[in-house]
């Protein structure tokens, strides 16, 4: 009876971090869309730029701020911006759960793995980046 519920328990789990990624997936990619024709609504009849100078992207781009900021005035760049970070946040999610489920399975060794794991990419992103 203790194995069947275990098994039980962890298919639950699985089938509550497959939902968090189809979840993720599928607002990432609404963001991105309705971010998309926003674009088109704003810069589809513009002309065509200038490619003969690189200017980089500012802070709208390129920070938390400057995209929720964007997102807030309607700027359709960081609206596409904003379903970028909701992709890159899913799997990143997945693994957050995982953790969980493995420290309420009680087992060690993969709760040190999965922290370590977590905790090396949450620095790269978070290591270099302009808040």
């Amino acid at each position: 009876m203790k194995l069947v519920r275990k098994l039980l328990r962890d298919r639950d789990i699985e089938l509550f971090i497959g939902q968090v990624l189809r979840v993720g997936v599928v607002t990432a990619s609404s963001i991105a869309l309705l971010g998309g024709i926003a674009y088109l609504a704003q810069q589809g009849a513009a002309s065509i730029p200038d490619y003969s100078q690189f200017t980089g992207e500012g802070a709208g781009y390129t920070s938390f701020r400057g995209i929720f900021r964007g997102v807030a005035t309607g700027n359709a760049t960081e609206i596409i911006q904003l379903g970028v970070l909701v992709l890159l946040a899913t799997p990143i999610l997945r693994i957050f759960f995982s953790l969980v489920a493995f420290a309420v399975e009680k087992d060690r060794l993969y709760v040190a793995i999965t922290t370590i794991v977590l905790g090396i990419i949450l620095f790269s992103m978070f290591g270099g980046l302009k808040i």
